[in-house]
């Protein structure tokens, strides 16, 4: 057996079985590796050449998509493929927030509040002076008119009553009856009220009504009942 100046072992007498170099002659240059996969390199017995798969990322490569270290072409965290470019997820426009839909032309509001300048008038009068007090807080509450009759007053569980309109509270009206009042629908898009024979009345602008009369209503028009209930009608 004999050696080749690079120091393989070899059957052949004349060219080394490993590298080609013939047994008789020097030592070439050190063996230079390119790449990942040694291939010969037909240039010369001493050089090899490594052809990458042109698939497979270089050493150290990050996937583009989650940032994870790629050691094949797809990524093994979230499977993306590191031949195709990142897209930036469509942004859609952020969703307005969830309000009350606003009202159609036609359509009527409610608007009950309390007011302080009628409770003035009506209780400094009355037998009940002092005995009923002016609510501290009472927030304003908007009720939609819709059908042919909306009814208004305080409900009841033992008479069964159930106004559209409850004025029940907190805070309660103790002059608001069961059953007070009525708005009626008018064929042409308006409003009328009536009074439904409540014990202490209800009036518009300071004029009381009589018992079931139907008045006709404007927008803007206040009605007044019990202690301190305001109730402004309002058109869409």
């Amino acid at each position: 057996m004999s050696v080749c100046p690079q120091g393989h072992a070899s059957d052949d007498d004349e060219f080394c079985d490993l590298c080609g170099l013939a047994i008789g002659g020097t030592a070439g240059p050190a063996v230079r590796a390119v790449g990942s996969g040694a291939a010969l390199d037909p240039g010369g017995p001493h050089t090899v050449s490594l052809t990458a798969d042109p698939d497979t990322p270089p050493p150290g490569t990050r996937c583009a998509s989650c940032g994870g270290d790629l050691s094949g072409r797809f990524c093994e965290v979230c499977g993306h493929d590191w031949l195709q470019p990142v897209t930036a997820p469509a942004v859609s426009p952020s969703e307005p927030a969830a309000s009350e839909p606003p009202l159609a032309q036609g359509s009527w509001v409610a608007r009950v509040s309390a007011d302080r300048a009628y409770f003035d008038s009506v209780v400094s009068e009355g037998p009940t002076s002092g005995a009923i007090g002016f609510p501290p807080f009472c927030p304003e509450r908007t009720f939609r008119l819709a059908g042919t009759q909306v009814t208004v007053g305080r409900a009841s569980r033992s008479r069964g009553i159930h106004p559209d309109i409850d004025l029940t509270g907190p805070p309660e009206d103790p002059g608001v009856s069961h059953l007070h009042a009525m708005l009626l629908a008018r064929d042409d898009g308006g409003w009328s009220v009536v009074d439904l024979g409540s014990a202490n009345g209800t009036d518009i602008g300071g004029v009381a009504l009589p018992a079931n009369a139907p008045r006709p209503v404007s927008d803007g028009d206040v009605i007044h009942l019990g202690a301190w209930t305001r109730i402004t009608l309002r058109r869409g």
